[in-house]
C-alpha cells in the first residue's frame, strides 16, 4: 500500500495491483443499466398514442406515464448517492437493478392506465437510486487517465441513451406489431436487467462502510419537498400546470433555500449533511460543472421531442423512420464521447467549449435546412449537420461529467454524481417541457410545422448558448491558473473537505 494510502486520504493513488482486476468487466456492467433507466426516459413516448388507445385513458393520464419516471427518477437521486457514499454502493445497486426489472415487468403487464402509472413511479424511483451508484463506483474503481476514459464510456451513454430513445422505441413498435406490441417497450428490459444482475453480483466491487451512516432525514425531506415544488408544475405542463402552479416555483426556491441552511449548520457542528454545500464552494469545478451541465440539458432533452413530433405529425414519418432521421447525431455523440474521455485530462474544459460550438453549429444549421430547403431533402441534407451536432455533443457530456467529479472525494461520490444528475434532471425537465410547449405555440392554429420547429430549436439553443458562455469563463479562468495536463487531483494526497474532522 503506497503512504498516502497508509494515510486515509481519499485521493490516495493506488498501484495497478491494488486497483480492481474486474474494474472494466464491472464498468460495462454499470453502463448497461445506466443505459436501461435513461433510455426509459425518451422510449415510452413513441408508444404514447398506442397506450392510450389501448388503455382506454386520458392525454392526462398518459402524460404520466412519461412525466411520473422523471419526477420519481429525479427525487431519488441525491438520497440515493449519500446510503450509497454511508452504506455499500454494489448492494444498493443491485437492489435498485433488481427492483427496476421487477416494475419494467409490472409496466409491461399493466391491465389499466392507473396500475401502469403506479409501476412507472416506482421504475423512476428505482433509477434514480441506480444512477449515483454508477458515477459513483466509476471513481471508486480508477484513477487518473483511466478514470478520464471511463467517464467518456459513461458520457457516451448519457448522449446515446437520449438520443436513441425514439428509434429505439419505433423499432420496437414496428417489431412487435399489434394492439400489444407497446408492451415490449418495458419488457424489454427484464432479459437484459436479469444479465446485468447476476454479472454485477460477481464484478462490482464492495464498499467498505464508512462508519458514516447517519442519514439526514431533515435534509431529505427538504430537498425532496423542493425538487418536487420545482418538477411538479413541470410534468403538467401539458396540462396547463405552468398557469396553475406556477407558485409552487416560488416555494421549492424557498425550500431549497432552507435546505442550504441546514446542510451548512451541519457542517458547521460537524455533522454528516445530506450534500456538503463545500462541495460548491470548495472542490474545484464542481460548481460550474454542474451549471453547465444543467444548462445544455434544457436544450438537449426537449431537442428530441420537437423533432419527433416534426417529423410525425408535420411531414407524417413513422416512429422508426423518425428515429432513423436523428440517429447521426446519437452515431456522432457516441464516437466522439469515447474519444473525449481520452482526451480530457490533456485540453480540460476546452473540450467542452469545443463540443459546445459543434452542438450550437450542427442544430442550428439544421435548423436552417429544414426551415428553408426543399422538404424532399431536408431532412437527408440535415443529416451531416447533425452528426455534426452529435460529436459536439459527445465532447460536453463525458468531459463535464469528469471535470466536475474529478476533484470530489471518492468518500463523497455518490451524493456528489446524484446532486449533479438532479440538475440535469430538472434542465430535462425544463427543455421537455418547455420546448414542445413553443412548438404548439408557435403552430397554433396553422400548418407552418417548420416556422415552429425553428422557434424551438432556436429556444434549445438560446440555453446552449448560456451553457457555452458558462464553460468559456472557466475555461479563460483555468488557462491562468492550471495548465491543462498537470495531474488530476486524485493523484494528490489532499482532500479539500477535510479542513475538519467529519
Amino acid at each position: 500500500m503506497t503512504a498516502s494510502a497508509k494515510n486515509g486520504s481519499p485521493f490516495a493513488q493506488e498501484s495497478d495491483s491494488e486497483r480492481d482486476p474486474n474494474r472494466w468487466r464491472a464498468l460495462w456492467v454499470t453502463l448497461v443499466a445506466g443505459f436501461m433507466s435513461l433510455l426509459d426516459v425518451t422510449i415510452v413516448a413513441v408508444a404514447l398514442p398506442t397506450v392510450q388507445r389501448e388503455l382506454h385513458a386520458s392525454a392526462a393520464q398518459v402524460q404520466w406515464v412519461v412525466s411520473g419516471y422523471a419526477l420519481t427518477f429525479a427525487l431519488a437521486l441525491v438520497t440515493a448517492g449519500r446510503l450509497g457514499d454511508a452504506l455499500d454502493r454494489r448492494r444498493i445497486f443491485l437492489l435498485a437493478l433488481s427492483s427496476f426489472v421487477i416494475f419494467s415487468a409490472a409496466c409491461g403487464a399493466a391491465p389499466d392506465i392507473t396500475w401502469l402509472v403506479v409501476a412507472r413511479l416506482a421504475q423512476g424511483l428505482a433509477a434514480g437510486f441506480m444512477a449515483p451508484q454508477n458515477s459513483a463506483l466509476i471513481q471508486q474503481m480508477f484513477r487518473g487517465a483511466e478514470r478520464g476514459r471511463a467517464f467518456g464510456f459513461f458520457g457516451a451513454t448519457v448522449g446515446i441513451s437520449s438520443a436513441v430513445g425514439p428509434l429505439t422505441g419505433g423499432a420496437i413498435l414496428a417489431l412487435a406489431s399489434g394492439s400489444e406490441g407497446w408492451r415490449w417497450i418495458f419488457y424489454v428490459n427484464v432479459p437484459i436487467g436479469i444479465l446485468a444482475v447476476l454479472l454485477g453480483r460477481r464484478l462490482l466491487p464492495r464498499t467498505r462502510p464508512t462508519g458514516r451512516g447517519h442519514v439526514d432525514v431533515p435534509g431529505v425531506v427538504l430537498l425532496g419537498l423542493g425538487v418536487l415544488a420545482l418538477m411538479y408544475p413541470l410534468v403538467q405542463a401539458d396540462s396547463g400546470g405552468l398557469s396553475r402552479l406556477w407558485w409552487l416555483f416560488l416555494l421549492g426556491a424557498a425550500l431549497l433555500g432552507v435546505f442550504v441552511w441546514w446542510q451548512r449548520r451541519l457542517v458547521a457542528r460537524d455533522a454528516q449533511p445530506l450534500l456538503d454545500p463545500r462541495l460548491f464552494s470548495t472542490v474545484r469545478g464542481y460548481a460550474v460543472g454542474a451549471g453547465v451541465g444543467t444548462l445544455y440539458f434544457i436544450g438537449f432533452s426537449g431537442v428530441w421531442l420537437v423533432f419527433a413530433l416534426f417529423y410525425q405529425r408535420g411531414l407524417g414519418f413513422s416512429p422508426l423512420r423518425s428515429g432513423l432521421a436523428v440517429t447521426p447525431f446519437a452515431i456522432g455523440s457516441a464516437s466522439a464521447a469515447v474519444i473525449a474521455g481520452r482526451l480530457v485530462d490533456r485540453f480540460g474544459r476546452l473540450l467542452t467549449v469545443c463540443g459546445l460550438t459543434g452542438v450550437i453549429t450542427g442544430l442550428g444549421g439544421a435548423a436552417l435546412l429544414l426551415r428553408f430547403a426543399p422538404l424532399d431533402i431536408a431532412p437527408w441534407a440535415a443529416a451531416p449537420l447533425l452528426f455534426l451536432g452529435g460529436i459536439g455533443g459527445g465532447f460536453v457530456v463525458s468531459p463535464n461529467i469528469t471535470m466536475t467529479l474529478r476533484d470530489v472525494p471518492v468518500r463523497m461520490a455518490g451524493a456528489a454524481g446524484g446532486a449533479l444528475q438532479t440538475g440535469q434532471r430538472l434542465g430535462a425537465a425544463v427543455g421537455t417541457a418547455a420546448l414542445p410547449g413553443l412548438y404548439y405555440l408557435a403552430l397554433g392554429a396553422g400548418d407552418d410545422y417548420r416556422g415552429a420547429l425553428a422557434v424551438a430549436l432556436v429556444a434549445a439553443l438560446a440555453g446552449m448558448g448560456a451553457s457555452l458562455a458558462l464553460a468559456t469563463v472557466d475555461w479563460r479562468r483555468d488557462r491562468r491558473t492550471r495548465r491543462p495536463h498537470e495531474k488530476c487531483p486524485d493523484e494528490v494526497a489532499h482532500d479539500p473537505l477535510h479542513s475538519r474532522q467529519s
